[in-house]
C-alpha cells in the first residue's frame, strides 16, 4: 500500500479518492510539515500547495517517488535535486487559473467603487457618499501583460464590460489574439494608453523589476495597476514615487513571502490581499481532484504528462535538445520582436526523427526563455503551443540528402508578406554546430559566446567597418563568418566577440553599414 502524505490544507476529495483506490493517505494541515515527515519516512507520494520541498525534505523521505504540486507554479520545489534523486515532480496546470482571473476582475471593481473603504466608513455610521465617487469599467481600455492561460481567461471574464483590450505576449500567435479580440501591441503602448493594467508573467532573471519608473511615468493619471502574478516583477520604490505624482491605483495580491508580518507595499497598495488568487473552494477542489487523478494515472497507467522534471528518453543525446533550443532562439532573434511566429516547421534527419516530439519543449523554450528551466514532456509542450495558437508541423524528410543527425527549424510569421527565419544545425564532436541560417549556407558556426549578426546588401569594406567600430570600443573579435546569398546579392556577417555588444553600438553599426537586419545573440551552450 503506497503512502501519500498531504501536509497542507487541500480539499479532502484528494484523500478520499486515493483512499478508495487503496492508497494509505495522511491528510494533516495542522501538524508542522517537518514533524509529519519525521513521522512518515516511508512516504512515496507528497502532495503540497505552497509548501517548500527542499533537498532536506527529499532526503528525509528515502522512498519518495512523486511530488505533486496542487497548482501550476512549482518554484517552491527543488525540481533539479528531485531529478537527481530520481523523484518525479508533477504540477496541476489550469486548476487555479479561473480563480486568479476572477480575482483580477474583483479587484478592479472593488477599487473602482471604493468597496473596502466605503464599507468601513458606513459601518462606522458615516455617510460619505460624495467622498466615494467611483468610476465605471465599461468602455475603458484594459492592458494585459502576459496572455497565457490566466491572461486569456481575464480577457473572457472582462468581455461583458465591452472593454478594449491591449495585450502583450512575446509568443502568442496573431490568430489566437484575433480570436480573443485582443489588439497585440508593445508594453509601452499598454502603459501609456490603458486605464487598467494587469500583469500575468512569471518572475525570473529577465522579468524581475521590469515594471519600473519609465513605464510608470507613461501611465495615465489615476490609472490602475493590478499584480496577481509575482511580487518581484514590480520595482516597488519606482511605483511609490510614480504613485505620489500620478495617483496610480495599485491592487496587489502577491508578496516575496507568504507569511504574517508587515508588507513593504502597505503604503502604496490601495487594496492588498493575502495571496487569495487560487484560494477558492472551486480551485481547491480542482487542484485536489487533479492531484489525485494524476497520482493514480502515474502509478497505475504510467502517465507522466504533467511531470515537470522529466529525464530524457533512452537514445536521445541532450545536446540535440540543446541544439533545438539554440536554433529556435536564433530564429526568434532573426525575426525580431515585431513579428510573432504563428507556425513552426521542423525537419529531423537520421535517428532524430523518432525523437521529434521530445524537441517540442526546447523549441518552446527557445520562443520564451522561461518556459522550460528543466525539460518538459511532449504533451506539456503540445499544450503550450495549442494555448499560444502556434502551429507546430514536423515535415517528412529525405534522408538521402546526407544531412546525417541534423535538424532544421523554421519560424513563420505574418501573412502578407510572410516573414521566415530558418536554421539548420547538428552536433559534431560533442559540440553544437549551426550550418545554415536562412539562405546563408556553409556557416559552420559554433553557437557559444557572443555573436553579432549583420545582414546587408553585399558591398566592399563592410566587414572592415564593422570591425573598426568594434575595435573603437575595445571589443575583441574572436571569429568571423561571412556567407553570401548570390541570388539576392546579400551577405551575412557573424562576428563572435569576447563580450556582449552593447545595444547602442549595435544600432551604430547597423546605421554605418545600412544593415537589413542586425542583432546580438548570446549563447552559453
Amino acid at each position: 500500500m503506497r503512502k501519500v502524505l498531504i501536509p497542507t490544507k487541500l480539499d479532502k476529495f484528494a484523500a478520499d479518492m486515493l483512499t478508495d483506490r487503496g492508497y494509505n493517505v495522511i491528510l494533516d494541515a495542522a501538524t508542522p510539515m517537518e514533524d509529519l515527515i519525521k513521522a512518515n519516512p516511508d512516504t512515496e507520494v507528497l502532495i503540497v500547495r505552497s509548501e517548500k520541498v527542499t533537498p532536506e525534505v527529499i532526503d528525509a523521505l528515502p522512498q519518495l517517488k512523486l511530488v505533486v504540486r496542487a497548482g501550476a507554479g512549482f518554484n517552491t520545489i527543488d525540481i533539479k535535486y528531485a531529478r537527481k534523486r530520481n523523484v518525479d515532480v508533477m504540477n496541476t496546470p489550469g486548476a487555479n487559473s479561473n480563480g486568479v482571473a476572477e480575482e483580477v476582475v474583483a479587484l478592479i471593481l472593488a477599487a473602482c467603487r471604493h468597496v473596502v473603504a466605503a464599507d468601513i466608513s458606513t459601518r462606522e455610521g458615516k455617510w460619505e457618499k460624495s467622498k466615494f465617487m467611483g468610476r465605471e469599467l465599461t468602455g475603458k481600455t484594459v492592458g494585459i501583460v502576459g496572455l497565457g492561460h490566466i491572461g486569456q481567461l481575464v480577457v473572457k471574464r472582462l468581455s461583458g464590460f465591452e472593454v478594449k483590450v491591449l495585450g502583450y505576449d512575446p509568443f502568442l500567435a496573431p490568430a489566437m489574439a484575433n480570436k480573443l479580440g485582443v489588439e497585440m501591441t508593445t508594453i509601452e503602448k499598454i502603459f501609456s494608453e490603458a486605464d487598467f493594467i494587469t500583469l500575468h508573467i512569471p518572475e525570473n532573471d529577465e522579468t524581475r523589476g521590469m515594471f519600473n519608473r519609465p513605464l510608470f511615468d507613461m501611465m495615465k493619471p489615476g490609472a490602475m495597476l493590478i499584480n496577481c502574478a509575482r511580487s518581484g516583477i514590480i520595482n516597488e520604490n519606482d511605483l511609490r514615487a510614480a504613485k505620489a505624482e500620478k495617483k496610480i491605483v495599485f491592487c496587489n495580491d502577491v508578496y516575496p513571502k507568504d507569511a504574517e508580518g508587515p508588507k513593504t507595499v502597505a503604503d502604496i497598495a490601495d487594496i492588498m490581499l493575502p495571496h487569495l488568487g487560487a484560494n477558492t473552494v472551486e480551485a481547491n477542489l480542482n487542484a485536489a481532484r487533479k492531484s489525485a487523478e494524476q497520482t493514480i494515472a502515474y502509478f497505475e497507467q504510467g502517465v507522466t504528462s504533467c511531470v515537470v522534471n522529466k529525464a530524457l528518453p533512452d537514445g536521445l543525446d541532450a545536446k540535440y535538445q540543446q541544439l533545438a533550443y539554440v536554433l529556435t532562439a536564433l530564429c526568434r532573434a532573426y525575426l525580431g520582436a515585431e513579428h510573432n511566429p504563428m507556425r513552426i516547421e521542423t525537419s529531423f534527419y537520421g535517428d532524430l526523427a523518432k525523437f521529434s516530439s521530445w524537441m517540442a519543449a526546447p523549441i518552446a523554450a527557445g520562443l520564451m526563455a522561461d518556459y522550460a528551466q528543466v525539460d518538459q514532456g511532449p504533451k506539456d509542450a503540445a499544450a503550450f503551443f495549442k494555448n499560444a495558437g502556434i502551429e507546430l508541423v514536423n515535415r517528412e524528410v529525405d534522408n538521402s540528402k546526407g544531412y546525417g543527425q541534423s535538424m532544421t527549424i523554421d519560424l513563420l510569421a505574418g501573412r502578407n508578406p510572410i516573414h521566415i527565419a530558418g536554421a539548420r544545425g547538428t552536433v559534431t564532436e560533442n559540440r553544437l554546430m549551426i550550418s545554415r541560417v536562412n539562405a546563408y549556407d556553409n556557416l559552420y558556426l559554433e553557437p557559444t559566446g557572443h555573436h553579432l549578426f549583420v545582414e546587408y546588401s553585399d558591398a566592399p569594406g563592410v566587414i572592415g567597418r564593422i570591425a573598426g567600430l568594434l575595435g573603437e570600443k575595445n571589443i575583441n573579435i574572436v571569429d568571423i563568418r561571412a556567407p553570401q546569398d548570390e541570388k539576392t546579392g546579400r551577405s551575412l556577417t557573424v562576428v563572435t566577440t569576447n563580450v556582449e555588444v552593447p545595444e547602442m553600438l549595435v544600432e551604430k553599426i547597423g546605421e554605418a553599414v545600412s544593415a537589413i537586419r542586425i542583432f546580438e545573440f548570446s549563447c552559453m551552450a
